[in-house]
């Protein structure tokens, strides 16, 4: 009987456990979703996990059936893959964040103190993320075009596998430089931030969030979610340099 007793204890406390939070976010996010993570948790939130990679890729494995409760891309073209294939409830879709596009070069080099001077040549390699698929480097692409410069500077992109390759091949020494976002920029210990992109041409960078349809914690991802659209968070992702733009009281 004690035996029995002990293991219907042990199911009960079991069943209590809250299965944690799937959250698949664009890798530009790691550290301040991490940060919002814990607040939320701290705030008596339930746990939260977060799976981190490229947002052309974290769309494709949504696609694919991957389990997720909530995902947050780094522009609204990967999303709308997810959205095309059924994967994201459209009705709970809401833009995040914004972010902005810097210039990044080892503290060595010549000041760049204009998009043009990537021209020059003593920049020979420049890291983008995948012009075709990373957001980062479509962004990039889109402002280079816009700036006039595309055509001359196509020769020298060295295209990577998503914004954090950019950042580490300026620091490794196998980019010359590189258009990351201003957020990866900050983080970056050893590149320096050049050039902020601003004014007219700079692109608009949003961060679209929907949850997922095949969740099984809709509701767990529709509080998450509002957390992150609430002043705490906002307050976090403004740390990190990040531009809340659906913020609202909790």
């Amino acid at each position: 009987m004690r035996a029995h007793a002990i293991l219907v204890s042990l199911a009960i406390v079991f069943s209590n456990v809250q299965e944690p939070l799937t959250v698949s976010a664009a890798v530009s996010l790691t550290e301040s979703l991490e940060a919002a993570g814990k607040a939320y948790q701290a705030a008596g939130g339930g746990p939260v996990r977060f799976n981190f990679a490229g947002s052309n890729v974290l769309a494709r494995q949504l696609v694919n059936g991957a389990p997720a409760d909530l995902f947050i891309s780094a522009d609204a073209a990967q999303m709308d893959v997810a959205a095309g294939a059924g994967a994201i409830d459209a009705g709970s879709r809401v833009d995040l964040l914004g972010n902005r596009l810097a210039v990044i070069v080892r503290p060595d080099s010549r000041p760049i103190r204009e998009i043009g001077d990537l021209l020059r040549a003593d920049v020979r390699r420049l890291a983008l993320g995948d012009p075709s698929a990373v957001p980062a480097g479509v962004y990039a692409r889109q402002y280079l075009r816009t700036s006039g410069v595309w055509d001359a500077i196509e020769r020298k992109v060295v295209p990577v596998g998503n914004v954090r390759a950019a950042v580490a091949a300026v620091e490794n020494g196998s980019a010359d430089a590189a258009i990351v976002y201003e957020t990866d920029a900050a983080l970056s210990r050893t590149a320096i931030t050049a050039l902020v992109v601003a004014g007219p041409a700079a692109p608009r960078i949003v961060y679209p969030a929907a949850i997922v349809t095949g969740s099984r914690q809709r509701d767990a991802a529709r509080r998450f979610l509002s957390f992150l659209r609430g002043p705490a968070a906002a307050a976090i992702f403004r740390q990190f340099k990040f531009i809340p733009l659906a913020a609202h009281p909790e």
